[in-house]
């Protein structure tokens, strides 16, 4: 497969639930793709998902305090991040993320219109891996 075809991946990690945004095949845009519960499932279902694209590397937000110090859930992600490499034999990639979540629903507000729809945290997720993966392709 060609250098074009190659994705990015990022993932938000959070206890309950991980959002996934991916890029597009040229790696111009990052998408919202889903999310999906941090449970027993989660490795299989996302090895389902994954499965019909050719990944080059994951982009993990990172959560950072406002002095830059490490945040309560980083052992956890530094956890997550291996085996993450353990399953998928590509870098990964940690990035701030600091302020991924509310830029996700910033924009949930002004282009969701159904009240319903702007609370389901889901769509919260997948779009602040999204903001994750823009961020991290900004530096590219």
């Amino acid at each position: 497969m060609n250098l074009e075809q190659k994705r990015i991946v990022a993932l938000d990690y959070g206890k309950k639930r991980i959002g996934i945004a991916i890029t597009d095949p040229l790696r111009f845009f990052a998408q919202p793709l889903t999310t999906l519960l941090n449970d027993h499932t989660f490795w299989n279902s996302l090895r389902d998902l994954l499965s019909a694209y050719e990944i080059e590397e994951f982009v993990v937000g990172y959560p950072l305090k406002e002095s830059g110090d490490k945040g309560e859930l980083t052992k956890d992600i530094d956890q997550f991040v291996k085996t993450v490499q353990k399953y998928y034999k590509v870098p990964v990639v940690l990035t701030d993320e600091r302020y991924s979540s509310g830029i996700a629903q910033e924009r949930i507000l002004e282009s969701v219109t159904s009240k319903k729809k702007r609370r389901d945290k889901g769509l919260i997720d997948k779009n602040a891996a999204a903001v994750i993966l823009e961020d991290y392709m900004k530096t590219l």
